[in-house]
C-alpha cells in the first residue's frame, strides 16, 4: 500500500482553564495534526510541540519545517513503512523527536486499520482501562489550590499531581497532604531548580509522595543522581529522557527511580515501547505523561499506557478536563475507579470531527 497524501493541520485550541507551570501560563494551546492517507484509509497523528520553546526546544514552527521539508518528502508516494523502517529513515535528522513522533503515530493508526487491530493490541497492551490522575497547575494561593484539588477529587480522580517552582513548593504540597492524608500525590518542577536550590525540596520526604518529577535541568542526569542520593522520595525524570539511550543511562547511574514516558518527547510510540521494556527489565516503574493533547494524542497515550509496565497513574485526564469541544467524535471520560477506557476499534479508535477541526485550524498544507 502506497502513501497517497499527507496533510498538516496547524491548530490553536483554547483550554477551559489556564494552565500554569514553572515555565509560565497558557490558555491557548497550539499543536499540529498529521493526516496520512493510503489505500482509502486515513491515519492521524498529533505533534505535541507547543508554540513557545519552554518545555522543549521544539515548537510548532520548527516541527512544521521539519515535517514539510525533511520527513514528509521521504514518505509521500512510497510504500507504507514499518516502524523500524520509518525510524531508520528519520534517524539522519538530528533531534526533532516530536515531529517524528507525530508521523509515526499516524502510521500506527494506519497499521492498526490495515490489520484490524487497535494500536494498544499492536503495541502489546494488556489493559482494557488504565489508571489516570490529574495534573494541577500553579494557583494564586493555597486556598485556591485546595479548592481545585477538591473539585478534581470530587470528580473521581484518584491521583493528583501538583506543579511547583521555587517559592511555591513544600507549603503547597504540605497543605494538600494535610487535607488529603491518603491521596496518592506527586509534584512536578519542570526543571525549575538547580542542585543548590533543590535543597528546599528535602522536606518533601516527610509528605509520603509518589515521586518528585524533573526537579533539575532538562538536559541533566548527573545532578539528578546526586539529588536522588539525598532523597528518600523517588525522583522521576521527564524532560531529561529523550531516547531509549538516555533512559538506559539514567537507570544505570541511578539518576532516577521512575520514568515518565511521553511518546512525543522520545520520537514515537516504538521508542516509548523500548523505554518501557528497558524499565520493566530494570524493575523501574513507568507512567504516561500528558501534553494537553487533543483526542488524537489522548487515544495514543491510552494505547501506550495499556502496556504492563505502566504501573503508576498517568496524566491522561478526561477530554473535558481541558477542552469545551475536542476535535474527535469520541470523548474520553473518567470511569468511577479513576481509569479511562482504552479504545478497542482498529487503529487509534478515533474519528476526527472535521467541522470541529476546521473551526480551530490556523493553516493547512497538503503533500
Amino acid at each position: 500500500m502506497n502513501i497517497d497524501r499527507i496533510t498538516l493541520h496547524h491548530l490553536s485550541m483554547r483550554l477551559k482553564y489556564p494552565f500554569e507551570t514553572s515555565f509560565g501560563r497558557i490558555q491557548q494551546r497550539e499543536c499540529i495534526l498529521v493526516q496520512i492517507q493510503a489505500g482509502g484509509l486515513s491515519g492521524w497523528g498529533e505533534c505535541v510541540a507547543d508554540r513557545d520553546p519552554w518545555y522543549s526546544s521544539e515548537t510548532t514552527g520548527t516541527a512544521w519545517h521539519i515535517l514539510k521539508d525533511h520527513l514528509i518528502p521521504q514518505l509521500v508516494g512510497k510504500s507504507l513503512p514499518t516502524a523500524e523502517e520509518f525510524q531508520a529513515g528519520a534517524a539522519r535528522i538530528r533531534g526533532n523527536a516530536m515531529a517524528k513522533a507525530s508521523l509515526e503515530m499516524a502510521l500506527w493508526d494506519l497499521w492498526g486499520q490495515v490489520e484490524g487491530k487497535s494500536v494498544a493490541q499492536l503495541l502489546g497492551g494488556v489493559r482494557s482501562a488504565v489508571p489516570v490522575g490529574v495534573s494541577i497547575g500553579l494557583q494564586p494561593d493555597i486556598a485556591a489550590l485546595l479548592d481545585v484539588v477538591a473539585k478534581f477529587v470530587a470528580e473521581g480522580y484518584g491521583r493528583v499531581k501538583l506543579k511547583i517552582k521555587p517559592g511555591q513548593d513544600v507549603p503547597l504540597a504540605a497543605a494538600v497532604r494535610r487535607a488529603y492524608p491518603d491521596l496518592p500525590l506527586q509534584v512536578d518542577a519542570n526543571s525549575a531548580y538547580t542542585l543548590e536550590s533543590a535543597a528546599a525540596l528535602l522536606p518533601l520526604d516527610d509528605l509520603d509522595l509518589l515521586l518528585i518529577e524533573q526537579p533539575l535541568a532538562e538536559d541533566d542526569l548527573w545532578d539528578h543522581r546526586q539529588l536522588q542520593a539525598r532523597l528518600r522520595t523517588p525522583i522521576c525524570l521527564d524532560e531529561s529522557i529523550t531516547s531509549p539511550r538516555h533512559a538506559a543511562q539514567a537507570l544505570e547511574m541511578k539518576a532516577a527511580r521512575i520514568i515518565n514516558i511521553k511518546a512525543g518527547r522520545v520520537g514515537g510510540l516504538s521508542q516509548a515501547v523500548q523505554i518501557h521494556d528497558l524499565c520493566t527489565a530494570a524493575g523501574a516503574p513507568v507512567w504516561c505523561g500528558g501534553m494537553l493533547e487533543t483526542g488524537v494524542g489522548r487515544a495514543s497515550n491510552l494505547a501506550l499506557a495499556a502496556l504492563p509496565g505502566f504501573t503508576l497513574p498517568g496524566d491522561i485526564s478526561a477530554s473535558d478536563r481541558y477542552y469545551e469541544q475536542d476535535i474527535t467524535e469520541q470523548g474520553f471520560t473518567l470511569n468511577p475507579e479513576s481509569t479511562i477506557t482504552v479504545p478497542t476499534a482498529p487503529g487509534l479508535g478515533i474519528t476526527v470531527d472535521t467541522a470541529a477541526l476546521a473551526g480551530v485550524t490556523l493553516a493547512t498544507l497538503r503533500f
